[in-house]
């Protein structure tokens, strides 16, 4: 079983910043991809970035140019900068981690924080 809390967000205000942090824990695991997702009022959940192991970033088409994602493999954190945020940034963010047990039958498996709420708002 794998655990995700996730820290940051609030109230921002527009072209303000955003950093949102993500611990991982739990044992018998390969952490695969890492990343965020989103879920505006109303709206779908979708893809805000995702790092995978050992490879390049890729990031949803609304957040390219403004966010930035980073893991950190020694601590399993994955970390969401924003350096100008936008109100239709406001949205529910979520952890999000895939990966394979690492003991027999091994499995492939998925893993979402509770979710932490961004307001871009003045």
């Amino acid at each position: 079983q794998v655990q995700l809390v996730e820290s940051g967000g609030g109230l921002v205000q527009p072209g303000g910043t955003l950093n949102l942090s993500c611990v991982a824990s739990g044992s018998h695991f390969s952490f695969g991809d890492m990343g965020w997702y989103r879920q505006p009022p109303g709206k779908q959940r979708e893809l805000v970035a995702e790092v995978p192991r050992g490879r390049m970033p890729k990031y949803g088409d609304s957040v390219k140019g403004r966010f930035t994602i980073s893991r950190d493999n020694t601590k399993n954190t994955v970390t969401l900068l924003a350096d100008y945020v936008l109100p239709e940034d406001t949205a529910e963010y979520y952890c999000n981690v895939k990966g394979w047990t690492t003991i027999a039958p091994m499995t492939y498996r998925e893993y979402w924080g509770k979710g932490t709420l961004v307001t871009v708002s003045s």
